[in-house]
C-alpha cells in the first residue's frame, strides 16, 4: 500500500515580512513549493489542497522556465561584414563590391570596428567626420613638408565629397540594422551628417589636346587603353574586362560591351577607322591573342587594376602631355578615366553625329548628360586658329567614323600612334 501523502508548513521570517512554503513528499521524492497564501492558515489550507491532489496523482511538479540567454548585440566589425557578405550574394557589379570594400576596409572599420551598433550615435558619426578632415589636413602638412624637400608623398586625404561618399556607405549599413530591429534610428542619415562639398568637377580632353594626349600615351597597353576610352567613350572597368572575342575587327568593326552597371551599357560600339586600325595592330603585337584573352591584360594576362593603370598609364600621359601642350600655348589637361567618356561625346559632336546615336554608344538610360556635352562643344572650331586649330582637326579626323577594307586595316599604320618607346612586354602595361 503506497504510502499516505504528509507535509508540513515552512515558515521564513525576512526583512520584507513573513513567508510560507510546503514541504511534502510526493511520488517517492521530497518536493518544495512556495505558498501563495499571506498567512499560515492560508498556508495550511494550500497544503491541504496539495497533498489531496498528491493522492489522486493530479498534482504535478512545476517546471522551470528555460533560461534564455540575452542575444549580444553585434559589433559593427560583425555586423558589417555579414551585410556586405548578403550583398556579394546578391550579385551586385564587382565595381560596386570594390568600392564597398573601399569605405569598409580602409575609412569606416578602423574608426567604428569595435562600436557595438547602438554605440554609433550621430554624436559619433560627427566625430568619424572631424576625424577625416583632420586626417587629411595632416597628410597635407606632410606633403607640404615632403614637397619643400624635393620629394613627392603620394598618399592624399580624402575630400569632402569622398568622406561623404564613406558617410553614405556607413548609412546603408545601419539602415540595414535598421530594418532588423537592432537600432530605432539610423544615426548615419540626414544632410547634417555630411560635410559641404563642392559640385565635382569632371573635366574631360577638349579635342585640340587629344593629339599630343594621345601622343603622350605609353607605347603598347597604355596607349590602345587612352586610345579606347576617348575613341569609345567606355567605362574604365569595361575597358579592362574586354576580351578578344568581343572585338569584331574583319567584319562590322564593332567591339561588344557584355556587361555593365547598367541595362542600357550592355550594348554595340562602332568603331572608327583609325582605332579599327590601331587595334589590328595590337592584336598583331600581342601575337594574335586568343578570343578568350583580355585586350588589355596586366603582365601576367590577368585582368588589369584601374588603379594600376591610372598610375602606369593615365598619370603620366598627362604629365608629358602638358609639356608639349604648354609651349604650343594650349591649356594644359585635368581629366579622369571617366572625363574621357566626356571627350567622346565631345567628339562625337564634333563629327555631326545625332545625340541619340551617341547617347546609345555611351550606354546612357537618360540622354541628359549626352547633351550637355554636346551643348559645351557646339562650335568651338569657330573660335580656334592656328595651332589649336590644327590640332582640332587632327583630333576630329582621328575620331571620325568609316571603314576600311581589311587588309588595308590590318597594314596601315596609325596616324596619332606613339612609335619612339616599346612596351615592358608585349599585351601588357
Amino acid at each position: 500500500m503506497a504510502r499516505p501523502a504528509t507535509g508540513s508548513i515552512v515558515e521564513r521570517r525576512g526583512k520584507d515580512g513573513v513567508t510560507f512554503g510546503l514541504r511534502f513528499r510526493a511520488y517517492g521524492r521530497r518536493q518544495y513549493v512556495t505558498a501563495q497564501g499571506t498567512t499560515r492558515v492560508d498556508a495550511e489550507r494550500e497544503l491541504r489542497h496539495l497533498l489531496a491532489d498528491v493522492e489522486r496523482g493530479r498534482w504535478q511538479p512545476p517546471r522551470a522556465e528555460p533560461t534564455v540567454a540575452p542575444a549580444v548585440e553585434p559589433t559593427f566589425r560583425e555586423f558589417a561584414s555579414e551585410w556586405l557578405a548578403q550583398r556579394e550574394s546578391e550579385g551586385l557589379a564587382e565595381r560596386t563590391i570594390a568600392d564597398l570594400r573601399w569605405s569598409l576596409e580602409l575609412h569606416l572599420l578602423p574608426y567604428f570596428a569595435s562600436f557595438r551598433l547602438s554605440a554609433i550615435t550621430p554624436q559619433e558619426v560627427d566625430r568619424y567626420k572631424v576625424a577625416k578632415v583632420r586626417e587629411r589636413e595632416a597628410i597635407d602638412a606632410a606633403r607640404a613638408d615632403a614637397a619643400a624637400r624635393g620629394e613627392k608623398l603620394r598618399e592624399r586625404g580624402l575630400s569632402n565629397g569622398s568622406v561623404n561618399h564613406t558617410l553614405s556607405d556607413l548609412a546603408q549599413v545601419l539602415e540595414t540594422a535598421v530594418e532588423y530591429g537592432l537600432l530605432s534610428q539610423n544615426p548615419a542619415s540626414g544632410r547634417r551628417r555630411r560635410l559641404k562639398a563642392a559640385r565635382p568637377n569632371r573635366p574631360w580632353v577638349e579635342p585640340e589636346q587629344l593629339p599630343a594626349f594621345l601622343a603622350a600615351a605609353p607605347a603598347g597597353g597604355g596607349r590602345m587603353l587612352l586610345g579606347l576610352l576617348a575613341g569609345t567613350g567606355m567605362r574604365i572597368d569595361e575597358a579592362l574586362s574586354l576580351r578578344w572575342r568581343n572585338v569584331d575587327l574583319m567584319g562590322a568593326g564593332t567591339l561588344s560591351i557584355v556587361a555593365s552597371k547598367t541595362a542600357a551599357g550592355v550594348r554595340t560600339v562602332d568603331l572608327t577607322a583609325a582605332l579599327r586600325d590601331e587595334l589590328a595592330a595590337w592584336w598583331r603585337e600581342t601575337k594574335h591573342a586568343h578570343p578568350d584573352d583580355y585586350v588589355l591584360p596586366s603582365s601576367t594576362g590577368r585582368k588589369q587594376s584601374p588603379s594600376n593603370v591610372r598610375r602606369d598609364a593615365l598619370a603620366p600621359t598627362i604629365e608629358r602631355a602638358n609639356v608639349d601642350l604648354v609651349k604650343d600655348g594650349i591649356a594644359p589637361i585635368d581629366t579622369t578615366f571617366h572625363g574621357l567618356r566626356r571627350t567622346y561625346a565631345s567628339l562625337r559632336c564634333a563629327c555631326g553625329d545625332d545625340v541619340a546615336y551617341t547617347a546609345s554608344q555611351l550606354g546612357h538610360e537618360d540622354g541628359r548628360f549626352t547633351l550637355r556635352a554636346y551643348a559645351q562643344a557646339t562650335k568651338r572650331r569657330e573660335r580656334l586658329s592656328g595651332v589649336h586649330l590644327r590640332a582640332y582637326d587632327a583630333a576630329i579626323e582621328w575620331a571620325r567614323m568609316g571603314t576600311n577594307g581589311q587588309d588595308e586595316a590590318t597594314e596601315r599604320v596609325p596616324a596619332m600612334q606613339r612609335t619612339t618607346e616599346k612596351p615592358r612586354r608585349s599585351g601588357a602595361f
